[in-house]
């Protein structure tokens, strides 16, 4: 069945987004009954209340590669969270497609389109959210958020603020719910820590030191790789992170050294709101990173390389260091490892001012959102998921075994029915403390919540286990505690990003700032243009938009500091 509806899809024809059918052989409730509607009104009201017949509801499906990772035999319609799901609420996901990573968000730009999209989808961006709202394609959530989110999602959503529901509130209308943004701190450098060794180098602090470990990485060849094979750090053609995202292979960290935020909406030393990517310090970090790229420093191919090249060359042992997030272990790291048990990955945390702080800019505290059909008969299932997924099961039902097994098998967050995250924002920080605490005697596993249980499991099997650990274990280990031990310093600096929106001149120009920005950087970059292009580069984005765009995030976030 999917096969035939996506077929249709590509196809660019309508494929039917679904009613929600109902019905269960297996129902022993009458419909219509006293019993059978007193108990369908508390599922529609409340956040565990379940259906007292099957519900089931049409799915654009985020998948992953691997299946994302799934044990054999489970599909994303049946599964740990699809099987607990019906179990607790009686409700079932029908996939009309399953795509992953861009192609995910191109089928459901084609269903949008088309007029017909699935009962429940999640989709990329506030504006989009805005483009369904306007066109009248999706049910307002206020009500059955306030009824069906339970209170501990609620106080969730409430840690970052009004901004997280902000984006996709209309006429005092919420019109969908976000995947919130756990605070993941500052990117830190990963590096081969066996080749450290090897060459009795101390571990970088600074940037500058790290310069010079990965000049001996390039030189010294400790893999043992042919002449020419090692590359130094290893980055993608974006350099750094999107407004409010930071992500694996970037360079945020060198830009920060010299006090720039690229892409980022800053304040200025006159406290005036800018943008990072114009701004005299970018044009500083530039100059450097050029310099980097023209040594080797910086992988000289990385223009050509795609992602899953970037893995490869990681995963193979010709690549040495990179910057990622805490969770780099978890992807591609884990590869590496399984790869090569003799490959000892570490992380470092880089100080990016002379007093040793790391500065570091913050995240959007949401980037994709859940939103449900105009139409659909149970829009109040996704507060119910939400619920039963990221409260309920963490913090009641801890001893579930099918949901730890799969947190300690770090199966890909995809095989939830709807693949976002809801945690708090300090959700890192905490989870970190509840381990150490754990470890240092002073909490009991009967104490913990089960995604801190499952955690505690790998780590305490990567500590007994010593090289017989698994990569799972290992990578559990390294991201949860080696990582995170670091994000605990206090001598790192938050600097805010601003705005994460889209004001009236974005809408119809801002593509085309992006795409001359993008280019700018790459050129000077990799020597195409020298580095008095910068200036050329910043005129011409203020003249084609960019001063007025200033000027319009500026008026808006007056507004909302009111």
């Amino acid at each position: 069945m999917k096969k035939r509806i996506l077929s249709v899809v590509l196809c660019g024809l309508l494929f039917v987004g679904g009613c929600g059918s109902q019905g269960s052989e297996e129902n022993e409730n009458i419909p219509g009954g006293p019993e059978y509607e007193a108990a369908m009104e508390e599922a529609k009201t409340t956040p565990y209340g379940k259906y007292p017949e099957l519900i089931t509801y049409t799915l654009a499906k985020m998948s992953a590669t691997n299946n994302s990772n799934m044990p054999e035999g489970d599909t994303y319609e049946n599964n740990a969270y699809t099987r607990y799901l019906r179990e607790l609420l009686n409700i079932q996901n029908e996939d009309v497609f399953e795509e992953k990573d861009d192609q995910y968000y191109i089928t459901v730009d084609m269903a949008i389109s088309s007029g017909e999209i699935p009962d429940i989808m999640v989709v990329k961006d506030a504006e989009t959210v805005a483009e369904l709202y306007e066109q009248g394609m999706i049910e307002d959530l206020t009500q059955v958020y306030e009824n069906c989110a339970s209170q501990v999602i609620k106080e969730i959503y409430a840690s970052y603020g009004d901004r997280i529901f902000e984006p996709v509130t209309f006429d005092g209308k919420l019109m969908a719910l976000p995947e919130t943004s756990i605070s993941d701190g500052p990117n830190l450098i990963w590096l081969r820590q066996d080749w450290l060794d090897k060459l009795g180098l101390e571990p970088p602090g600074t940037i500058e030191e790290l310069e010079n470990v990965v000049r001996a990485f390039i030189t010294e060849n400790p893999g043992g790789n042919a002449p020419g094979e090692t590359v130094g750090i290893m980055c993608n053609t974006d350099l750094c992170g999107e407004n409010g995202i930071s992500l694996e292979y970037q360079l945020d960290i060198l830009f920060a050294g010299f006090g720039a935020f690229p892409k980022q909406w800053i304040y200025d030393q006159a406290q005036e709101v800018c943008y990072g990517s114009v701004q005299p310090q970018a044009k500083e970090a530039l100059s450097y990173i050029h310099r980097l790229y023209d040594e080797g420093i910086i992988d000289p191919n990385f223009l050509l390389r795609t992602d899953t090249n970037i893995v490869e060359m990681i995963v193979s042992g010709k690549c040495g260091a990179f910057f990622g997030p805490w969770w780099a272990p978890n992807n591609p790291l884990v590869d590496a490892v399984a790869a090569d048990p003799e490959a000892e990955w570490q992380p470092y945390l880089i100080a990016t001012a002379e007093n040793g702080a790391t500065y570091y800019h913050s995240q959007n505290p949401a980037y994709k959102y859940v939103v449900v059909r105009k139409g659909f008969a149970h829009p109040e299932i996704v507060p119910k998921m939400i619920s039963v997924i990221f409260d309920y099961s963490r913090y009641e039902d801890v001893n579930n075994e099918e949901l730890s097994a799969y947190f300690t098998q770090n199966v890909d967050p995809t095989a939830r029915p709807v693949a976002i995250n809801v945690d708090y924002n300090w959700a890192l920080r905490r989870c970190y403390q509840t381990l150490m605490s754990a470890f240092g005697g002073k909490t009991s596993f009967e104490e913990m919540p089960l995604l801190e249980r499952s955690y505690y499991t790998a780590c305490k099997a990567y500590l007994e286990k010593g090289q017989e650990a698994t990569a799972q274990e290992w990578a559990a280990y390294e991201s949860r505690i080696e990582a995170c031990s670091l994000l605990n310093s206090k001598n790192i600096i938050e600097v805010e990003s601003l705005y994460f929106g889209e004001t009236s001149t974005m809408r119809s120009l801002w593509w085309k700032l992006q795409e001359l920005e993008n280019q700018a950087y790459l050129k000077i970059v990799c020597g195409e243009e020298d580095i008095s292009y910068f200036d050329t580069f910043v005129e011409e984005w203020m003249e084609m938009g960019g001063a007025q765009i200033v000027k319009e995030v500026a008026a808006e976030i007056k507004e909302d500091e009111g």
